[in-house]
């Protein structure tokens, strides 16, 4: 089974596609150029690069958020409409969940970080529970890094997201040799890891409904932020 994956929660775009528990085609690229400018063009570079169309795909894969507000809206607009045109299944990843998914079989905790700007952090905590497979241990939380190092165990966990670049040193003045750090190529959410875990519930029969899938905010944004104080 055919599944694209597709992420657009930071500003690394991320395109892959596997066919079954085999890796076709990966695709990442961290530039200025916006996910409204760059993400189909991508799309089709990738498929037209492992000659193939959009009909011989199986089903779609998308990361919800938290992260980007406008990144996530034009990844889940675009996959809406290629899923409508091609007529194509559509599941929703979460991106922690996702992201958290790049150390399976660790001993360790997991806390994947995204940075949410305003000085905090989408987070969540995570552990292997066997068999390769994540179990979230808390909510998608949108907190301060000091606030979120204080709700972290006094043992070894494996922090990753450009969250963690961020907020690097700090973590490791709080944490010490408690935090471990991912190397470069597990640092960030790949786009096959979306779709590995797309294909896991659309081999199980499972979609999303198109017309009510929506991103992971976990926070209001600006905007509503601000259409709240305005009506008091």
């Amino acid at each position: 089974m055919r599944i694209l994956g597709i992420d657009t929660s930071t500003s690394c775009g991320n395109l892959g596609l596997i066919d079954g528990d085999q890796v076709v085609a990966e695709y990442t690229i961290h530039l200025e150029e916006t996910h409204s400018a760059r993400l189909v063009p991508s799309i089709e570079a990738l498929l037209k690069g492992v000659k193939l169309d959009l009909k011989e795909i199986d089903g779609l894969a998308v990361s919800l958020g938290p992260g980007s507000f406008t990144g996530l809206r034009v990844g889940l607009s675009t996959v809406k409409g290629l899923a409508l045109a091609a007529e194509k299944p559509v599941v929703g990843v979460p991106t922690l969940d996702a992201l958290a998914h790049n150390f399976p079989f660790t001993p360790h905790l997991i806390c994947p970080l995204l940075d949410a700007r305003k000085g905090e952090v989408y987070t969540a905590l995570y552990k292997d529970e066997g068999g390769g497979s994540v179990k979230r241990l808390t909510p998608y939380q949108a907190l301060s890094p000091s606030v979120m190092l204080e709700g972290i165990p006094h043992q070894e966990t494996i922090f990753l997201g450009d969250g963690a670049r961020v907020y690097g040193e700090l973590i490791k003045e709080r944490l010490g040799e408690m935090a471990l750090f991912a190397p470069p190529h597990l640092m960030f959410l790949r786009g096959t890891t979306v779709a590995e875990l797309g294909l896991q519930r659309i081999a199980e029969g499972e979609r999303d409904d198109i017309s009510s899938l929506v991103p992971i905010y976990v926070r209001s944004s600006d905007a509503e932020i601000l259409w709240a104080k305005r009506k008091g």
